[in-house]
């Protein structure tokens, strides 16, 4: 099953190019726009990436302990509501889909940093 040729051509004019190249297991920063009243700011989301979802309605996973509470959001990539995404450190990992780090508390839930020994 092909996709149709306008169709193609629609999703590569909306694909955004300014986001960096991160795959699961990247630790990231996400700019979120939070909108209050009249007023528009920016807020941090910064956890690690645990599940990508590829093509023109593609979005990725974000998975981040806040006060002892796991907490995730998925992102489209084409949302408005993404200002920016920073890749913050990278991490090296054999699965596309890191939902086992869910069940996993403490040091369990360490990866291994790439260009580091131990």
């Amino acid at each position: 099953m092909s996709i149709h040729p306008i169709m193609q051509k629609l999703a590569a004019k909306l694909e955004r190019t300014d986001l960096p190249e991160f795959a699961p297991g990247d630790t990231v920063r996400v700019q979120v726009k939070i909108k209050e009243g009249d007023k528009e700011r920016l807020q941090a989301f910064e956890g690690m990436c645990i599940a990508r979802k590829n093509g023109p309605q593609g979005s990725f996973t974000v998975r981040k302990m806040s006060f002892g509470q796991g907490v995730e959001r998925i992102f489209p990539f084409n949302s408005k509501v993404v200002d920016k995404v920073e890749k913050v450190r990278s991490y090296e990992v054999r699965r596309a889909k890191l939902f086992y780090l869910r069940g996993l508390r403490g040091k369990a839930a360490r990866l291994r940093e790439v260009g580091r020994t131990a």
